[in-house]
């Protein structure tokens, strides 16, 4: 079932200084929302926040459901897809098992969603019995994505999936997050690349200085904008 992603008032501190303040935001489904700024603006410690990685104050909710006190393990199950920067996949299982042993429910249920990953990305498919760790950089960023969906989760974290991949696969990447927004998911994305970030954005949050220096319509905003706010935060 489809839910948003709330959150508000998100606060959190690293070594007695805040490195987010008051932060509050929400993710619709379907609907792609660009988290964007400099290095060290607070983008990764957003994320991490979310997935109860690192504590924040402030409440956190899908839905109606406040997941804020939970841990990393039951914010999953409670439906946050979560996939870090670095591409962590594991190396030593196939693609097909990566994905199988993300997936819940009987065999039967696990193999109809390895399949609708496959047909998703279907560099995938093509690579079904291959050891995660002979895949390209932009098939383990398929397949981490994918590995993060295999839990059906309503709202998808993705820190940087651009990073290290070469401009015609960052497209790919791209457009399937895209068609996993158009077919319902709340998408969160941090990424430095603002100018493909806006592409596919519905809405667009430019952090500076630990709080949000803007937040509306990516299409009304541009990568130079993006750089003379950050500028101005």
């Amino acid at each position: 079932m489809s839910a948003a992603l709330h959150i508000e008032a998100l606060t959190v501190g690293h070594g007695g200084a805040p490195v987010l303040r008051d932060v509050s935001f929400t993710v619709e489904p379907g609907r792609v929302v660009a988290l964007l700024g400099a290095n060290g603006a607070g983008k990764t410690t957003l994320l991490r926040a979310v997935m109860g990685l690192v504590r924040g104050d402030g409440r956190i909710r899908i839905g109606d459901r406040e997941i804020g006190g939970l841990s990393p393990e039951r914010r999953a199950r409670a439906g946050l897809g979560y996939v870090p920067e670095g591409r962590r996949v594991f190396a030593g299982l196939t693609v097909r098992e990566n994905i199988e042993v993300a997936a819940v429910g009987g065999a039967a249920s696990r193999g109809r969603r390895v399949e609708e990953m496959f047909a998703l990305f279907p560099a995938l498919a093509e690579k079904s019995a291959e050891r995660a760790w002979r895949l390209s950089g932009g098939q383990q960023q398929m397949l981490a994505i994918a590995r993060a969906l295999a839990m059906r989760p309503p709202v998808l974290l993705l820190d940087e999936p651009s990073l290290g991949l070469a401009p015609i696969i960052a497209r790919e990447v791209f457009g399937r997050l895209r068609a996993i927004a158009d077919g319902g998911v709340a998408v969160l994305l941090a990424e430095q690349n603002a100018a493909r970030a806006l592409m596919i954005a519905d809405e667009a949050l430019v952090l500076a200085r630990g709080g949000v220096a803007r937040r509306g319509p990516a299409a009304g905003l541009t990568p130079e904008a993006v750089a003379d706010l950050l500028v101005a935060g």
